[in-house]
């Protein structure tokens, strides 16, 4: 069964409450990123853009306004990670600071087991070493 139908992300966007939500969660997962040597080596020092773009992006994904797209164009999330050498490591190092900020910012069921399960496809499908 397809977790991440499109009715499906929308009622995730609107579940955890919108975009709010989603900044919430990143400042979450960013804070944690900071703190591993091995991943905040591959973000700038400031994080402010990362941030926004995450934010945009997941709301969008799950079913919010295509403020993403209308900025940045086509996600195309395996190019624009292209640069940066992500590995097996890196990927688990990724998913367990996603997974430990949706449970630090509370997003609950049944929005959490569908938003976990594309963290954990997405998180695969960057491996690019």
């Amino acid at each position: 069964m397809d977790l991440l139908t499109p009715q499906k992300r929308s009622r995730v966007f609107d579940l955890v409450g919108g975009l709010p939500a989603f900044e919430r969660l990143v400042g979450a997962f960013y804070d944690r990123v900071k703190r591993d040597e091995a991943l905040s080596a591959m973000f700038p020092e400031d994080m402010t853009g990362p941030k926004e773009r995450l934010a945009l992006f997941l709301a969008q994904f799950f079913g919010g306004p295509p403020e993403y797209s209308l900025r940045r164009g086509h996600p195309r999330l395996r190019s624009r990670h292209l640069p940066f050498a992500i590995g097996q490591a890196q990927r688990d190092a990724w998913l367990a600071h996603m997974l430990a900020a949706l449970e630090e910012v509370g997003i609950g069921e049944p929005a959490l087991a569908e938003m976990r399960a594309y963290f954990d496809d997405a998180s695969t499908f960057m491996i690019n070493q």
